[in-house]
């Protein structure tokens, strides 16, 4: 089980930017895959991007493609999600969550693939 915390969310308005970060505890963290996922009130929890261990495979959400960004530095235990050209439909709860498997050709995209989950950080886009 790996101790993950998000930061970074906040209130911003329509065309701005921010940085998500997914800082995680214990010296594995650079075997682990990590997603951000986000779910908005009412609907279901929709997977945003991920990344594996070493950070040379990645997937991007159809609907975030060209505006957000998944990154890691193993270095400093954390996970990143550049957020850019912030849209008010991103207003959501944003999680980030570890999977302990091995993934090299591809980054897991599924809510169960992933087994240790942050407490969420909340982003609101105003128009």
């Amino acid at each position: 089980q790996v101790h993950l915390v998000e930061s970074g969310g906040g209130l911003v308005q329509a065309g701005d930017s921010l940085r998500l970060s997914c800082a995680a505890s214990g010296r594995a963290f650079g075997s682990y895959s990590v997603g951000w996922f986000r779910q908005a009130p009412g609907k279901e929890r929709e997977v945003v991007g991920s990344i594996n261990w070493s950070g040379r495979s990645t997937y991007h959400a159809d609907f975030v493609k060209g505006r957000f960004t998944i990154s890691r530095d193993n270095a400093k235990n954390t996970v990143y999600l550049q957020m850019n050209n912030l849209k008010p439909e991103d207003t959501a709860v944003y999680y980030c969550a570890a999977s302990t498997s091995w993934w090299e050709r591809t980054a897991p995209v599924l809510v169960s693939d992933f087994s240790s989950w942050g407490q969420g950080t909340q982003v609101t886009v105003s128009s």
